[in-house]
């Protein structure tokens, strides 16, 4: 049997990050996802129904890239194939944060027909991996929310194939992904697409 690869700085840095998500309010009751790369074969994936701001590390699960969970006593999360389609499309993504935020809802649900958010002219914007200005334009698909996420992860990956400049989606009524290609990048993507998602709803109010 193929030895399995030691993911306790991984799984603690998930740890760490619910600790601070859930302080800023960004994954109420128990909601929301985080993942992270252990090596080319490997991910740890929070398990479905737990407190993310007070994580054990029995919360968190060992899986392969298929999304079979391979050490760990908790349920899998229904949205593992939403991490794992991410992390075999781009080896370069170490971290997957999904988070269920006021801002995040809120603007996902008030987008109405348009499915994607346009963000340009912010200066935050160069807290993203590949930005170096605040004239660059960065897009935020948004998907339909959907019980069936296999269906889900499979419209994801193929929006994602053919959109450039993508930091992130935003599921309708549900909540924000976005990854890093660590999990101190994510966090900071995290934090950055939440101060800019503020901006983008007061800026829907004013315009009202």
């Amino acid at each position: 049997m193929t030895s399995l690869p030691d993911a306790s700085a991984i799984v603690h840095s998930i740890m760490a990050a619910g600790v601070d998500l859930a302080r800023r309010g960004q994954v109420p009751a128990t909601s929301g996802n985080f993942s992270a790369r252990v090596d080319d074969r490997y991910i740890a994936i929070t398990s479905s129904g737990v407190d993310k701001g007070a994580l054990s590390e029995d919360d968190v699960l060992l899986f392969d890239l298929e999304g079979d969970a391979v050490v760990g006593k908790g349920s899998a999360s229904a949205e593992t194939p939403l991490h794992t389609s991410l992390y075999r499309r781009d080896r370069d993504i170490g971290a997957v944060l999904h988070t269920h935020s006021r801002n995040a809802t809120l603007v996902s649900m008030m987008m109405g027909d348009i499915d994607t958010v346009v963000l340009t002219n912010y200066e935050l914007l160069k807290a993203f991996r590949g930005f170096t200005s605040h004239t660059d334009t960065a897009r935020v698909p948004v998907f339909a929310n959907d019980q069936d996420m296999a269906r889900l992860s499979t419209l994801v990956e193929a929006r994602l194939n053919n959109t450039t400049d993508v930091i992130g989606y935003l599921l309708a009524g549900h909540g924000l992904y976005t990854w890093g290609v660590d999990m101190a990048e994510a966090r900071r993507h995290i934090e950055a697409m939440e101060f800019i998602l503020d901006c983008e709803l007061e800026r829907m109010r004013l315009r009202r």
